[in-house]
């Protein structure tokens, strides 16, 4: 079984800062909400291992040496990892939309490998970002995927952006297409299958996936006009809460970024 992770933080590592240079041998404490769930809900015990990750590539592959009060967690470093940056960013552009069906779109795809995660207020989103509502929403999609990529076993969290309207989507789509990446607009019309788009050997690879009632036809023309391919996802009409990850699941395996 593979070791729980734990993400840490320069404000949550005891002595503070030595987690960007411990090696092996290395005796380090964690504290914080990380370490109350290490100690009190997963009731970590001496000797076993435990993974301590940045979310941006460091990965601390340690084993407990001391488990103290509820909310210190000492470990021994037994090795340093720095995963290497994969030759293409995952990004999933999920539209806002009700009961929480984003948030199952957020959490699914960090564990398929989502790099970046933005969302996007269609014209037709029911849930709408306003406001105050925008900073926390997009509070609670990072808190999903940071809580996912932690299932997951991921040294990289996906990093959720600032909510983009369409104009700023397709403003950043032509920017992405310009770069050398692919962004691919889900549509049940579309004709061109996910499987038979080429891919760039790097760079980002974008899937856009609208809320419940559709990408209407004026945000699609604004969007291809911008650079993106609209495609079909298989045979038959997915929910937007898993539209996007099944999409990914794809293009990563194509890639080769499953290999």
């Amino acid at each position: 079984m593979t070791a729980p992770v734990f993400i840490f933080t320069d404000d949550t590592v005891e002595p503070a800062g030595a987690a960007r240079t411990a090696h092996p041998g290395t005796s380090l404490v964690l504290t914080g909400s990380e370490a109350r769930h290490a100690v009190t809900v997963r009731r970590m015990r001496v000797g076993e291992r435990v993974d301590l990750a940045d979310g941006a590539g460091v990965r601390l592959v340690c084993e407990v040496t001391a488990a103290e009060g509820k909310d210190h967690l000492a470990v021994r470093v037994l090795e340093r990892i720095q995963e290497p940056e994969s030759s293409h960013d995952l990004v999933l552009v999920q539209a806002l939309a009700k009961g929480g069906r984003d948030e199952q779109a957020v959490e699914t795809a960090t564990q398929v490998g989502a790099d970046v995660v933005i969302p996007w207020q269609a014209g037709r989103s029911i849930a709408q970002w306003k406001g105050p509502k925008a900073a926390k929403g997009r509070e609670r999609w990072q808190a999903t995927a940071t809580e996912a990529a932690k299932q997951a076993r991921r040294a990289r969290v996906p990093q959720v952006s600032e909510p983009m309207t369409t104009s700023q989507l397709a403003a950043w789509t032509r920017e992405t297409v310009q770069d050398g990446g692919r962004v691919l607009v889900l549509h049940e019309e579309a004709t061109a299958p996910i499987g038979a788009v080429a891919l760039p050997d790097s760079g980002s690879l974008a899937v856009v996936v609208g809320p419940e009632g559709g990408i209407s036809a004026e945000e699609t023309a604004a969007l291809e006009a911008a650079g993106a391919t609209t495609v079909r996802l298989g045979p038959h009409v997915m929910r937007t809460a898993s539209a996007g990850p099944v999409a990914l699941a794809v293009l990563a395996q194509r890639a080769g970024l499953w290999g």
